[in-house]
């Protein structure tokens, strides 16, 4: 069920009807994980179980941890346990493929013949994500900076929580857990700020994402027909798209979470105006960058130790945060150029040295878009056809594309980088409520003109 499709509708007016009308916040949260599971079912009810296996198992060494640290010991044995489950659960159904055929392909290198078993794996939707967020629970425990949840439903709850439960934002316990212990009325809600954030971005998802979708997926899907100038369209049309598709997602829910009376934190700060990239990684997928500098690169020494061994520590976790995103070797060196690039952004601060604002911009936008080329090929020869288009102007080919609606889709980023300077949404929250019901359905029923009829899955629902 996608936030952008018609029956997520219904079935979010009937959660939020049913969330308010309960008053009692037992009843409540139990009203919401129901919603949850049935959120998540309406994808695969049969994935229900991962859920469950991982939130017991969180469960179960959160508390065995807790009582270890108040005996005096440290709980290792518990927080290997939850590790095992975890990453055993994602590395088999999203990785199991990977590490086999890179292991065959290893082993046909050296000449010694091998087969990989025939297994047919369906990669559960948001595995990744729910993952990444009950290994920190039972992290934050290990730590001693934080209390296990103070019932199963409340770490149920944590676990599935239904807006962000596919796709992030990835949520910390100790941000969301007191949440569910503070009783909260619809009075308190800021009703305007969340419905306009939903229809950004619904805007973003709907309108530019899914419009740019076709013609992006024409220029990779035979990179050696088209020309320089294809190229360039098609790459920068991806950096737009996979933003517009994953920021429009994180913004609707955290539109919903808001009508629901929870906070989740901002995923996306307007990351194509980074003026170097480590500006660029505190910007983007902000729930998952902080994640791994918290629970990766500060506990494999952070900027301890010698220039040679926070290097090591910075490619090590951008690596692996490559490897988060997709089970491929392009995903890998997506992170690995990202990684290079924040190794020579400490040098060159190091080395005092400094870039005029818009040149660092340029530089950084042009980066990006270098790097977005190994994250949508399907291949490594995909991604060097379409890389020598883009950076040497060598294209094999001479076709060209055709944008779809490309002036109202310009006049919609116009308006959303415009949002970053001015205060429009702030004066649309004041107009007298009848004004600002009209506006906000007219704008969405522009919206709804300009969704395409074909159905596009968000990027990021993938990993």
């Amino acid at each position: 069920m996608l936030f952008t499709e018609l029956r997520f509708l219904p079935f979010f007016l009937l959660v939020l009807a049913g969330h308010w009308l309960v008053r009692h916040q037992g009843w409540r949260k139990l009203w919401l994980l129901a919603a949850s599971y049935a959120f998540y079912a309406a994808w695969d009810w049969r994935f229900l179980s991962l859920i469950l296996a991982s939130t017991g198992a969180d469960l179960i060494a959160g508390h065995r941890i807790h009582a270890a640290r108040a005996a005096g010991r440290r709980g290792r044995p518990w927080l290997l346990f939850s590790l095992v489950v975890n990453l055993g659960l994602l590395g088999f159904f999203k990785y199991f493929h990977f590490f086999v055929d890179s292991g065959v392909a290893l082993l046909g290198w050296l000449g010694i013949p091998a087969g990989a078993p025939a297994l047919s794996i369906v990669l559960p939707v948001g595995i990744s994500f729910y993952t990444f967020q009950t290994m920190s629970y039972t992290l934050d425990i290990w730590r001693g900076r934080l209390a296990p949840a103070r019932s199963p439903l409340d770490l149920a709850l944590f676990v599935a929580f239904f807006p962000q439960l596919v796709a992030g934002p990835i949520v910390r316990a100790a941000d969301f857990l007191p949440q569910l212990e503070r009783p909260r009325r619809w009075a308190e809600v800021a009703v305007r700020p969340a419905l306009l954030l939903f229809l950004a971005g619904y805007l973003k998802k709907a309108c530019i994402s899914d419009n740019l979708a076709p013609w992006v997926d024409a220029y990779f899907a035979d990179p050696a027909a088209y020309g320089a100038a294809a190229a360039w369209q098609a790459t920068v049309g991806y950096a737009v798209q996979i933003y517009c598709d994953f920021s429009g997602y994180s913004d609707m829910a955290i539109a919903c979470a808001a009508l629901l009376g929870y906070r989740l934190g901002r995923n996306f700060d307007f990351p194509y105006f980074a003026v170097s990239i480590r500006d660029f990684w505190r910007r983007w997928h902000i729930s998952l960058s902080t994640w791994l500098r918290d629970y990766l690169y500060i506990p494999l020494g952070g900027n301890r130790g010698s220039r040679w061994f926070q290097a090591r520590n910075l490619m090590v976790t951008m690596l692996l945060g490559g490897l988060w995103h997709g089970a491929a070797w392009t995903f890998v060196v997506w992170g690995g150029l990202h990684g290079l690039a924040l190794v020579a952004h400490r040098v060159w601060e190091r080395a005092g040295l400094r870039l005029p604002a818009v040149a660092g911009w340029l530089l950084t936008f042009w980066f990006a878009c270098v790097c977005w080329i190994f994250f949508r090929a399907a291949s490594f020869a995909d991604a060097w056809t379409a890389l020598g288009s883009f950076v040497l102007f060598r294209a094999p080919g001479d076709g060209t594309l055709a944008g779809p609606g490309l002036p109202l889709l310009a006049a919609l980023l116009a308006a959303h980088g415009a949002a970053r300077f001015t205060s429009a949404a702030e004066a649309l929250r004041r107009l007298p409520a009848p004004l600002f019901g009209a506006l906000l359905g007219a704008a969405a029923a522009l919206a709804l003109a300009f969704t395409p009829v074909d159905y596009h899955p968000f990027i990021y629902f993938q990993f």
